[in-house]
């Protein structure tokens, strides 16, 4: 993107005046994007292409004129709605500057087609599966599910040039085996068991090579690649296997945004950018080196550790992961312990340094692995354990 990396960067400066502020934290169903669809129809194509397991619509959105066909979807996963607010920051762009030469380029050489809620019975619900309790990201084969059944279709019909599968991540994912989170992660699937380097394989990494360089002045040392082994029940390696070019993204964590707002940006920013390398094929500049040299995602991270602590007259380590829970249309992130160890080798998005005193639950009863734990009690004091505090 080096020709038009201004024009890039400059989008990115006004993202403020795009970003769908309707769209906030990580709770997005059908029911919070369905005005937004109606604003859009007075410039895109906005279609119902069927209805979920739940009789939920399940929508489309076609905008664009070239003859390069992209397709992507978002909330395959009910519970993965960080893409979802960067399509619609997208679409926003598209619809509120539609003069900048630079978005037309991709327009006029690319015709998209979004889904922005594959899975609304999982959205609403907040599952990573569907109303029949099936993962739509392991039903490529057996088509058995009807949000599956529609997604085929729409690939059988519309015949896209590449795909994009969008999707989040769990805040356990470092970029390779240093201390810093995978904000973002890609993948190009793979189509066969042996991972052979097909061509378009070979264009799906060269895509995300060009995405992988854009960004990583805004997100160094963050951007991880998604592990390829094949399985035939998953939808981008089934699309990769019928010769689709198929970019796997996911939105992972920062510091201090377990809402994923600004998560949301930089998702953004690799849609722009992988759109853009597309629709100009500047994807032909890089390497499948490029590709490999991203680091691989590793399970380095819990969201807290307490270091140092006094369990049951021992000296050592507490790791505590966040469980997501929907609770009066908000999501609450409950803190479980899930490791207790002396000297764990891990990092954590946070760690405290207890300094060889007693931990204990706010009762004075000893921590244990798999209790839920909303505070603590140290140093006398009780310590809130959440997202925010």
């Amino acid at each position: 993107m080096s020709e038009n990396i201004s024009a890039y960067t400059a989008i990115l400066k006004t993202y403020p005046k795009f970003k769908e502020t309707t769209l906030s934290g990580r709770y997005i169903t059908t029911d919070h994007i369905l005005p937004l669809l109606n604003k859009f129809e007075d410039k895109f194509e906005l279609s119902i292409i069927g209805q979920s397991t739940l009789n939920e619509f399940i929508y489309s959105i076609q905008l664009g004129s070239g003859k390069t066909k992209i397709l992507m979807w978002s909330q395959m996963h009910g519970n993965e709605s960080t893409t979802t607010k960067a399509i619609f920051d997208l679409l926003n762009a598209f619809y509120n500057l539609n003069e900048d030469s630079f978005l037309n380029e991709i327009l006029d050489s690319c015709s998209l087609y979004i889904i922005p809620i594959l899975n609304p019975d999982g959205a609403k619900a907040y599952t990573r599966v569907n109303a029949n309790e099936i993962d739509l990201n392991r039903d490529a084969n057996d088509l058995k599910e009807i949000e599956s059944k529609l997604l085929r279709k729409v690939f059988d019909e519309f015949k896209p040039d590449f795909c994009f599968n969008l999707h989040d991540q769990r805040s356990i994912f470092s970029a390779g085996s240093a201390e810093f989170p995978a904000t973002l992660s890609f993948l190009t699937p793979s189509m066969d068991p042996e991972r052979r380097i097909t061509p378009s394989r070979e264009i799906s990494m060269k895509v995300i090579a060009a995405i992988s360089k854009d960004l990583y002045e805004k997100i160094p040392n963050r951007i991880g690649r998604y592990d390829d082994a094949y399985n035939s029940n998953c939808t981008g390696d089934t699309f990769q296997s019928l010769e689709v070019p198929t970019i796997l993204f996911e939105a992972g964590h920062i510091a201090n945004d377990y809402l994923r707002e600004q998560t949301r940006e930089y998702v953004l920013a690799a849609l722009i950018s992988g759109l853009y390398a597309v629709s100009t094929k500047t994807y032909e500049l890089h390497s499948t080196l490029e590709y490999f040299e991203i680091p691989q995602n590793e399970k380095f991270f819990y969201d807290v550790i307490l270091r140092n602590a006094i369990v049951n007259h021992e000296v050592v380590d507490i790791a505590i992961q966040y469980k997501e829970i929907l609770k009066n249309g908000r999501i609450i992130f409950q803190g479980i312990v899930e490791n207790i160890a002396s000297n764990l080798a891990f990092y954590a998005h946070l760690q405290i340094d207890c300094k060889n005193n007693p931990v204990t639950l706010p009762d004075k009863t000893e921590i244990s692995e798999n209790v839920i734990v909303d505070e603590i009690l140290f140093k006398n004091e009780i310590l809130m354990i959440n997202y925010e505090k």
